[in-house]
């Protein structure tokens, strides 16, 4: 599939790349084909990715992987809403969380109430709001400097 993006041209992304969310995620319920686009440098170790869609050039959503900086993440999902990703995992199921970056950095957050499921085998990803009292917007400004040190970087 090709689209043409605000943030990184004219791109081309295999089928076998593009994460279907039937219903859309928060703000954009018509879009339904995504990709991952992240610093080939990193690999999928990048910190902070974007949920590009394909359905639409100029969206592009800051994402990453909360158990990066937050390891107790653990978000509670009804079963019956992950039905329709087909069988999860611990190893076919990726959880993104959308980052929110104000003019401010110190302000950055992330929205662990909504995270994005995905199903790697099944290309099949749904945001979903969890039964968690987790934050919609969690601060990761201090987190951010911990995160890296963990990594060796």
């Amino acid at each position: 599939m090709r689209t043409n993006t605000r943030l990184f041209g004219e791109i081309e992304i295999e089928d076998a790349k593009i994460i279907t969310i039937e219903r859309g995620i928060i703000g954009f319920p018509d879009l339904k084909h995504f990709t991952l686009i992240f610093d080939a440098e990193r690999g999928q170790k990048a910190s902070i990715m974007w949920l590009q869609s394909m359905d639409d050039g100029d969206v592009a959503i800051p994402v990453m992987v909360p158990t990066d900086l937050l390891p107790e993440y653990r978000p509670t999902v009804n079963d019956e809403l992950l039905e329709p990703l087909g069988a999860l995992t611990p190893d076919n199921t990726y959880i993104l969380v959308t980052v929110r970056v104000p003019e401010c950095m110190e302000d950055i957050s992330v929205n662990l109430k909504a995270p994005i499921i995905v199903n790697m085998d099944t290309n099949k990803g749904s945001q979903l709001i969890v039964e968690d009292d987790y934050e919609v917007r969690y601060n990761i400004y201090g987190l951010i400097g911990e995160g890296k040190e963990r990594a060796g970087e």
